[in-house]
């Protein structure tokens, strides 16, 4: 009997990530639906923000760190807890790890479509409308582009209606923008 080597799950993620950016579906079968790969997804997430806290910590600004920290945090969750009570309200609670797992990595996908809409788009509209009006175009198109993505995964990772998925996609962007002003105006109030 031959060995069948097992495919690395790195792999899997990255490929599935250059899929699902591209609107494939296939590109979500690659993202596992457990709870590993889900954390596994959330980690880095969560790393980037931590050390950047630690690093303001260091440079002695230990209560700003601290708040920003804590607004990610609550805006990196919510798109988790809202996206999950709505899969539950839907009976989809099944599908909901491997979106998820889909949602967070796919969310490195965002910045590289911005980069490269700024880097093409800046210097094409540089003349027309001058650098704060290409640079303003070319935030809109990454962002167009995320909501887009958010929606994509949801409809086909979640195997919901389209209307509910933009009603998903509205609930987890309205929920990730309170939580993660809110902790920052808290802190004004308090501090």
């Amino acid at each position: 009997m031959a060995h069948c080597p097992q495919r690395r799950p790195s792999g899997d993620v990255l490929v599935g990530m250059v899929l699902t950016a591209l609107g494939r579906r296939d590109g979500l079968t690659r993202f596992g639906g457990t709870k590993d790969r889900f954390l596994a997804s959330l980690a880095p997430l969560i790393a980037f923000p931590l050390v950047a806290a630690f690093l303001a910590g260091l440079a002695g600004e230990a209560r700003l760190a601290s708040v920003q920290f804590l607004g990610t945090l609550c805006a990196l969750l919510a798109p988790l807890v809202v996206s999950y009570e709505l899969a539950r309200l839907w009976g989809r609670v099944a599908s909901w790890l491997r979106f998820a797992t889909a949602f967070n990595w796919c969310q490195w996908a965002i910045p590289l479509v911005a980069a490269v809409a700024l880097a093409v788009l800046t210097p094409a509209l540089r003349g027309p409308v001058g650098p704060y009006g290409a640079f303003a175009a070319g935030i809109g198109v990454a962002g167009l582009y995320a909501l887009w993505l958010h929606w994509f995964i949801a409809r086909h990772g979640l195997g919901i209606s389209v209307w509910r998925a933009i009603l998903l996609v509205i609930c987890v962007n309205v929920a990730s923008a309170v939580m993660g002003i809110g902790p920052a105006l808290l802190a004004q109030r308090v501090l």
